[in-house]
């Protein structure tokens, strides 16, 4: 068996698509649909089934799978052990600066230890904007905040959205609670914003950021208030109490998403540990194992 090939099909069926498997693999849709039908040809069965949404897996297809999984793994291990991998494996990782700065002071040094010759490409930005760019085949991994379902990421837990202020403010001193926001796009700005909304509220946008500094800094001079999850609350701030009078937020989830098709001891090792470390976080409540994919 071919294993271009193999990695393809894994690719595809992963991606459930041949537009989405183009961009990871940098082929064409066409090149990618023409590797399916040389593998097909040569399995003597048809192993995807084509649909106007997607494409599915046939019963062939779905017993090849586990056995292609493995046989690009098997590669993938017999490359490096000869010394044909190049030394020093790029994993292009990207999240969002508060989540970077939550845990990657616990992953950094634990995994270096652990490979010392791999390099990370570390990008921050919003979630939405991440997850685009990994699905472009431009990102490794994404540790995201899930703003609509996907078919590549992994579900790890929810937190709870926070209403934060300084701590010498009270929400009762304003008349019009002034909010400094991501812009739009952000699902902590929807949730905030819907959630005044439904109690009737007035509130005004008084400053909006990409960056969590930008929104900070007005909520730490006591300016403003913002939605956060309780491991970003910056220095100086609090959580505001639910007798405070606030409308509650509810949850966002918390997802994973790794590069289809591709497989190396660095970036499951890599994988492994942000997952851990995600789901062990005080405020990270694990989804159930039937949950756990989406």
């Amino acid at each position: 068996m071919d294993t271009v090939l193999l990695r393809t099909f894994v690719t595809v069926a992963e991606c459930q698509g041949f537009s989405a498997a183009g961009k990871v693999l940098h082929r064409t849709q066409s090149a990618v649909s023409l590797q399916i039908k040389r593998l097909e040809d040569q399995m003597g069965q048809s192993l995807l089934e084509r649909t106007s949404r997607s494409v599915l897996l046939t019963a062939p297809g779905e017993r090849l799978l586990p056995y292609a999984r493995h046989m690009l793994k098997l590669e993938d291990e017999a490359r490096e052990a000869l010394g044909e991998t190049r030394r020093g494996e790029l994993i292009r990782f990207a999240t969002s600066e508060e989540q970077a700065a939550a845990y990657l002071p616990a992953l950094l040094p634990r995994y270096a230890e652990r490979f010392p010759d791999t390099r990370l490409e570390i990008h921050c930005d919003m979630s939405a904007s991440l997850v685009k760019r990994f699905q472009e085949g431009l990102l490794d991994v994404v540790l995201s905040i899930r703003h609509l379902p996907t078919q590549s990421g992994q579900l790890l837990g929810w937190e709870p959205m926070v209403w934060v202020v300084a701590e010498s403010v009270s929400p009762a001193d304003w008349a019009t609670l002034p909010l400094a926001l991501n812009p739009e796009g952000c699902i902590f700005r929807a949730h905030a914003l819907s959630a005044l909304g439904r109690e009737e509220r007035r509130w005004e946008v008084h400053y909006s950021s990409q960056s969590p500094t930008g929104i900070n800094l007005p909520v730490q001079a006591g300016l403003a208030m913002t939605v956060k999850t309780p491991r970003s609350v910056p220095e100086g701030c609090r959580i505001v109490g639910e007798a405070e009078g606030l409308p509650p937020l509810g949850q966002v989830e918390i997802e994973l998403h790794r590069r289809p098709g591709h497989t190396s001891e660095a970036l499951e090792a890599f994988c492994e540990e942000l997952e851990h470390l995600v789901i062990d976080h005080d405020d990270v409540a694990a989804p159930a194992p039937s949950e756990a994919v989406t």
